[in-house]
């Protein structure tokens, strides 16, 4: 019986779980593949550094070409992450003959398209269920069972960073410590800086919305703001009134363009999401035919994503031992335009500083009418003597009318301050 081996690029977090579970899951894995699955090199910048994995002595080179011109080296598990020089070592794979696994989002939602089709033209797998949702089964719904599915909606959140941050802020940490805890406990990246802006949320999100809406969608398409303005206090006042806030990726199709977007969202305490916390995925999917399903789990961490590359290596594996390898690989996507965030249609949630004097509050409500906004609901507290928090929310309105009445908000001479402007989702339609 044929052996079929592998080689891990890269020995980071993510690599050395691959390499653990490869040696410690080897019986499983062989009788899950149908054939044993052994690990043949690993590529590694740093071959003096230290490591949790103990390899034997060879095993490791810091020469690519040692790999690609190995002719026993069936699958490359990519776990590099950045786009170069991952994006190279993955597209002479797959020309040489290899079978991709990768883990990397950033790279996929920037040039997903070219690596569809090195694949199909190679003939050869690219799997990457780790790129979004960890250990969570996402990618392959979505490339399976939910293929002839029309859907209409992702919605969900897919940073586990974030939600972690936002769950300890919501306890009444500062966002600051709660950083600071979620890079002492490995949650982060050495440079967070593509967490909590969003950036990460947003390629997993164009990857989503690729895939489910088959229509190309790159991460230029995709809207994104961070949680880095999001305070205690919003968290607060959200909740006092019903909400919880989270980072949410919303990706909607209605069949004439697709809507893309990252950013934090108040959502409804009886939501499913509301209660998603610390480190936990939850994505909605919803179709045409199809009411909304969750996924749901642990999206972060050595082993989750160890399981989930692991899972892709197995379903290679097979593909290879059965001489059909290729049958999964994406089909050539339309495109469909992507609508423009001005022209989003959502509610939003907004906090005011303004001076407690009357006509102030009337002002205020007549330019949210003139801009076709609609109040939903309003809440006002008296801070100190002559300031006032009045905090709205809106029914359903137009991204641009919205920003338009803000900046009309902005130039009163009674508005101290625009505390927050946080869009709200998960709303019934009729609410």
């Amino acid at each position: 019986m044929e052996t079929i081996k592998i080689a891990v690029l890269g020995l980071g977090t993510v690599g050395q779980g691959v390499v653990m579970m490869l040696d410690a899951q080897k019986e499983l894995l062989a009788k899950e593949a149908g054939c044993p699955i052994e690990l043949g090199r690993v590529l590694e910048k740093y071959l003096t550094k230290k490591r949790d994995v103990q390899l034997p002595e060879g095993m490791c080179t810091n020469r690519w070409e040692d790999i690609l011109q190995d002719p026993s080296i069936r699958i490359i598990v990519e776990t590099i992450g950045g786009i170069e020089p991952a994006r190279t070592y993955i597209l002479q794979a797959l020309k040489a003959g290899k079978s991709v696994v990768t883990a990397n989002n950033d790279l996929l939602a920037e040039y997903g398209t070219e690596l569809f089709q090195a694949a199909r033209e190679a003939e050869r797998d690219l799997y990457f269920e780790n790129s979004v949702g960890g250990a969570i089964p996402l990618i392959r719904a979505l490339r399976q069972n939910l293929s002839v599915c029309r859907l209409t909606q992702i919605m969900g959140i897919i940073n586990g960073t974030t939600n972690y941050i936002l769950t300890r802020m919501g306890e009444g940490c500062g966002f600051h410590k709660a950083l600071a805890e979620a890079q002492e406990n490995g949650l982060t990246e050495p440079d967070p800086k593509a967490d909590i802006d969003g950036r990460d949320a947003a390629r997993s999100a164009a990857i989503l919305a690729t895939l489910a809406f088959h229509s190309q969608v790159h991460l230029a398409d995709v809207y994104m703001e961070g949680i880095t303005r999001i305070t205690g206090e919003d968290i607060a006042i959200a909740h006092s009134l019903g909400y919880a806030i989270k980072l949410l990726a919303v990706c909607r199709n209605d069949g004439v363009s697709i809507e893309a977007r990252v950013h934090p969202a108040l959502i409804p305490a009886a939501h499913p999401l509301s209660a998603v916390k610390d480190t936990y995925y939850a994505i909605f999917v919803k179709g045409e035919e199809l009411s909304e399903t969750m996924f749901y789990g642990l999206g972060i961490g050595r082993l989750p994503s160890a399981i989930a590359i692991l899972d892709d290596v197995v379903a290679v594996a097979q593909n290879i031992h059965r001489n059909c390898q290729g049958r999964l690989n994406f089909v050539e996507p339309r495109t469909l335009p992507i609508l423009p965030m001005e022209k989003v249609r959502t509610r939003f949630f907004l906090r005011l500083l303004l001076t407690d004097e009357p006509g102030t509050l009337a002002d205020v409500t007549e330019i949210l009418g003139r801009c076709n906004v609609s109040i939903a609901r309003v809440h006002q507290t008296v801070l100190d003597k002559g300031v006032a928090e009045v905090v709205f929310i809106t029914h359903l309105a137009v991204e641009g009318d919205m920003q338009e009445a803000v900046s009309s908000i902005q130039a009163l001479p009674a508005t101290q301050k625009v505390v927050s402007l946080i869009r709200v989702e998960g709303v019934a339609e009729d609410s």
